[in-house]
């Protein structure tokens, strides 16, 4: 009997010790496995950014204006037309001969940027010379054309020595001479005959306006000295007239 009871306790204390070591395995924690670590994406690279200023922005033909610049971000800077390659900040003359648009282009990893300034260029007046009287008696002085085989003054003729004679009368020292002209048909001394009477009719009508007698010459070309050398209606309309010249002193 006491083999037997000594036979359960080794048996007893045998189960005790497997128990106690199997809770131990079970209570145990399993051992955790980190997950990889990955480095975090570099940073992208900043994008450019440039300005550019012109002072003056508007100077005469000749006048040097100033490019102003800065800029972030960029390796290499340049400025077109004519100034090139410039640092990240800074100034330059320049003396454009017309009005001109420049533009800074700013490059870098993040890309490019670009500025543009304007100068506009004005052009000096030169000075300004009167007209001389041949011109101002080209400009005001008008003809008085005639019909067909006629020196009767016409309507429009009217009109037209109207003109010449307000000139007359603001320049009182000028002094002309009419000549009478003939369209081609007829023969040369009918032609110095009716362009005799054609001047006359017009120095009468200006006589009419005001202007002394005196100051109006008369001659005659009759068709010797035309002004249109066709044979059409067009070209004889030129060529009857009472045309102005200025009398020289």
């Amino acid at each position: 009997m006491i083999e037997v009871s000594r036979s359960l306790q080794r048996a007893s204390l045998f189960v005790m010790l497997a128990a106690s070591v199997f809770a131990f395995g079970c209570n145990k924690k399993p051992k955790q496995v980190s997950a990889p670590t990955t480095a975090p994406p570099a940073p992208s690279a900043a994008q450019p950014t440039v300005t550019l200023q012109a002072s003056p922005s508007a100077v005469e033909k000749g006048d040097p204006s100033t490019l102003s610049w800065t800029s972030t971000d960029a390796t290499q800077l340049t400025i077109a037309p004519d100034v090139g390659t410039v640092t990240a900040q800074g100034s330059t003359k320049v003396t454009p001969s017309a009005s001109i648009t420049y533009t800074i282009t700013a490059s870098g990893p993040g890309g490019s940027a670009n500025a543009s300034a304007r100068i506009t260029v004005a052009t000096a007046a030169g000075p300004t010379s009167e007209p001389t009287q041949d011109e101002i008696f080209t400009r005001e002085v008008r003809d008085a054309y005639f019909d067909f085989n006629k020196a009767d003054i016409r309507p429009d003729a009217r009109a037209a020595l109207a003109k010449t004679g307000e000139y007359l009368r603001n320049y009182p020292q000028e002094r002309v001479t009419i000549e009478g002209h003939c369209d081609e048909r007829g023969s040369t001394e009918y032609n110095l005959a009716l362009g005799d009477r054609r001047a006359s009719a017009v120095k009468q009508y200006l006589i009419s306006l005001g202007i002394s007698a005196d100051r109006l010459n008369t001659v005659s070309f009759g068709k010797e000295k035309p002004f249109c050398l066709q044979s059409t209606e067009d070209c004889y309309q030129q060529n009857r007239r009472g045309h102005f010249v200025r009398t020289k002193r």
